[in-house]
């Protein structure tokens, strides 16, 4: 057996134990916040689901009884989960990493383990709670006697998108704020304002026709389009989606370079 192929022989192995450890040490640092954040309410997982079903009841409420403003398409409330749970996972991801490493900072410089778990952890944890949430979409869906649709095949896929689009994001994120700490207020007021700019309660098709172009380029449109292709196929504009894509594979390449470029320094300022 050639020295080359021993080389490549114990590259693999060593390259597929690393990985593995990284998974096993990404899902218990996961598990551990979920546990953390659950015992200490006694409520529990119910809160992760009842803030985006008080505020769906709200834009509910305010669109279809008060002002009955044509956006969106019935079922309303079906149409206002299908993009603001998602939402829910985005929000608070992004939010939380603005503390990713100054929460855990002793742990971050003390421990050997890549310091991408501590952004991938929240994106991860957050992942999971929209996971656990889906089935109260389901119940509205049933409820509110909504047609399903054989794209639903789709939600998977806005699913993988989303998640390589939020880590992206925060791995950007979570190294800038220990520099620059007005930067955690600034990321708050972005997110409210990129909330009423995204298609979550109206729908894309109900822009004007020189808008809906632009907001192709918000990468959360063609995400929640593929959630809502399920419930109103409508909602399914593939160019929306090919941009969601393109845009959240080069907001994740952006974010490993910044984090892997300031890491150090990182380390130094916490």
């Amino acid at each position: 057996m050639s020295t080359t192929s021993v080389a490549y022989g114990d590259a693999h192995p060593l390259q597929r134990t690393r990985w593995s450890r990284y998974r096993h040490a990404l899902w218990l640092l996961t598990t551990r916040d979920l546990k953390v954040r659950y015992s200490t309410s006694a409520l529990g997982y119910v809160w992760s689901v009842l803030d985006p079903l008080v505020m769906a009841g709200i834009y509910w409420f305010v669109f279809t009884q008060v002002f009955q403003k044509p956006v969106g398409t019935e079922p309303y409330i079906v149409f206002l989960l299908s993009a603001l749970l998602p939402w829910m996972w985005f929000n608070g991801a992004v939010s939380d990493s603005t503390r990713a490493f100054l929460k855990d900072a002793k742990l971050v410089r003390s421990t050997m383990i890549p310091r991408t778990i501590w952004v991938n952890r929240l994106v991860l944890s957050k992942g999971i709670e929209f996971v656990l949430a889906i089935p109260v979409l389901a119940l509205f869906a049933i409820l509110a006697q909504a047609q399903v649709s054989w794209q639903l095949v789709y939600f998977p896929l806005a699913i993988v998108i989303q998640a390589v689009l939020t880590a992206g994001v925060a791995l950007i994120v979570a190294p800038l704020v220990v520099f620059f700490r007005d930067l955690e207020r600034a990321v708050k007021l972005v997110l409210r304002f990129l909330f009423y700019a995204s298609p979550i309660i109206y729908g894309a098709t109900d822009l004007p026709e020189g808008l809906q172009f632009w907001a192709a380029f918000n990468p959360l449109t063609g995400i929640f389009g593929l959630y809502r292709a399920g419930f109103f196929p409508d909602q399914l504009i593939w160019f929306e989606v090919a941009m969601s894509a393109v845009m959240s594979a080069a907001f994740l390449v952006v974010g490993l370079l910044v984090f892997r470029g300031s890491v150090r320094q990182v380390l130094k300022e916490i």
